[in-house]
């Protein structure tokens, strides 16, 4: 078994409570905090079961690693979806769902921007986030806490070969499109209506060469000021929501 993990913020340990609160083992929360943001999450928590512990902030502080908990912090155990990636692309297709949308980030280790880039995911309805093991950030309390509650609801899985992962996507006729700024085509000029997995680097090094290489197609995203990239959670937002955008008024 697992050992436990901290949850902590309204939004982490509010979607727990929402998706699987039987994997709550304790809430702790700030007992001097008293206002209708609190009073409404304790009576959420009160009607899931869950067992609540009054704690200082400091206390709390240092249970969650950090100062940002905003009163609540939470030990649990942890979820996982069972499904490989082929399993979940499996389902996906028994479903119904014939244009899969997904995330690959190479490189992304700090855990501000992979909770970051979660949150962004689950707003655009992406089905699944795809990192490698040896570049990339796992989900820790901090992803959860800045995913505000999407780290338990987008599947991510950490993969040891991530170009023979975007090859066997491939074989399933997922096109694969990768972000680089001196791409000469750019995100307005592609077709994001197919299925489609958007893979965008770590800022600054960008993807890797092999990923680089394994990409059907390169775009960048177009540049008007004189910044010459973009944080990698706000790129992804752009890209990803362009998907939506074409998506819907098709």
């Amino acid at each position: 078994m697992s050992s436990p993990k901290v949850l902590f913020g309204f939004h982490a340990v509010g979607v727990r409570l929402k998706t699987a609160p039987q994997s709550i083992i304790e809430i702790y929360y700030e007992a001097t905090r008293r206002d209708a943001r609190m009073r409404q999450f304790l009576e959420k928590a009160r009607e899931a079961g869950a067992r609540l512990i009054e704690a200082d902030a400091m206390r709390i502080a240092k249970l969650a690693g950090s100062h940002g908990h905003q009163g609540v912090a939470a030990r649990v155990e942890e979820v996982k979806d069972s499904r490989t990636l082929d399993e979940l692309l499996d389902d996906l297709e028994e479903s119904g769902v014939k244009n899969p949308l997904l995330l690959v980030l190479d490189g992304v280790t700090d855990p501000h921007n992979l909770g970051a880039c979660l949150r962004v995911a689950d707003g655009a309805g992406v089905h699944a986030v795809i990192a490698p093991k040896d570049h990339a950030s796992g989900i820790n309390a901090t992803v959860a806490k800045v995913a505000s509650g999407a780290a338990e609801t987008v599947p991510y899985f950490m993969v040891t070969n991530l170009a023979r992962t975007l090859n066997q996507l491939k074989e399933r006729n997922i096109w694969i499109i990768g972000t680089s700024g001196d791409a000469e085509k750019h995100l307005y000029q592609v077709d994001l209506k197919g299925p489609v997995a958007l893979v965008l680097g770590a800022e600054g090094d960008g993807m890797r060469q092999l990923t680089r290489k394994t990409c059907d197609e390169l775009i960048s995203i177009p540049m008007q000021g004189a910044v010459e990239s973009l944080n990698v959670s706000v790129a992804s937002g752009v890209c990803l929501y362009e998907a939506v955008r074409q998506r819907q008024s098709s």
